[in-house]
């Protein structure tokens, strides 16, 4: 973004506005030792709170800036504490399908929509991480977002999530076609080698709304809002990364352990 489309956007308008308003209170708050010098000692700090936005209006910016990183900071911090305190859901709640591999040393953990074209797009650089990395654990986690459709397919691959075959399921599920009818679901299932019969009984457990229901608690705690977001250790990267960033944050993860 450009300077002035910085400066021009809304957020910032207001933000300047704020920040104006609060200096100009600051003048009309200022205290005086005397009634009769009051209003001369308001005119003159008026006078150059106005000489100074007008001298140096970047100032402003630079307040707002630095106002932003700190929040950034804050969030940040408050994500990494909420996926400190949901650690064992995480990684470890066993109702979520394991990639890669299960007895691997650091743990992916990604939140997916069947139906979310980034997730299509992410599951490649999943991929190619577990491919280079034998010792990677990888945590599915089905958050359906997006809808019916999303649904369906999610269902499914909970009902599927023990099964041998689920790898395989999860990528033709991610690179159907639309719609994603349960019918259409099925017959991918068994395209893969899923035994259907099983999983239509499987589906109609109480324990799939559980499980997604629980999933969706578990992103609204750390702050998950979208697909993909992914969790490596006490880091929440939401969107797509790219697999250097992911080799990055795993190889992080591997070194603080072995402090």
């Amino acid at each position: 973004m450009s300077f002035k489309a910085f400066l021009e956007s809304p957020r910032i308008i207001y933000a300047i506005l704020g920040v104006t308003i609060g200096l100009l209170l600051i003048v009309l708050l200022w205290p005086a030792p005397r009634a009769d010098d009051a209003l001369a000692d308001k005119a003159r700090v008026s006078a150059a709170v106005a000489e100074a936005l007008r001298s140096n209006p970047e100032m402003v910016v630079e307040a707002l800036q630095a106002m932003q990183a700190r929040q950034g900071q804050m969030e940040q911090m408050r994500a990494s504490q909420a996926v400190a305190a949901n650690r064992v859901a995480l990684e470890q709640d066993g109702n979520s399908a394991v990639g890669g591999n299960p007895r691997g040393d650091v743990t992916l953990v990604e939140f997916s929509d069947y139906r979310c074209p980034y997730c299509r797009e992410a599951m490649a650089t999943v991929n190619a991480l577990i491919k280079s990395d034998p010792n990677l654990r990888v945590v599915y986690k089905e958050f359906p977002i997006l809808g019916p459709e999303s649904l369906i397919a999610a269902r499914a691959a909970v009902a599927a999530r023990s099964s041998s075959y689920y790898s395989a399921f999860h990528e033709a599920l991610m690179t159907a076609p639309s719609p994603l009818t349960e019918e259409t679901v099925l017959k991918i299932a068994g395209s893969v080698g899923i035994n259907v019969s099983a999983l239509q009984l499987e589906l109609r457990s109480p324990d799939i709304e559980q499980i997604l229901a629980a999933n969706h608690a578990l992103a609204k705690d750390i702050g998950i809002n979208g697909t993909p977001a992914f969790v490596i250790g006490d880091v929440m990267l939401p969107g797509v990364v790219s697999l250097s960033e992911m080799q990055r944050m795993v190889a992080n993860q591997r070194a603080m352990r072995a402090r």
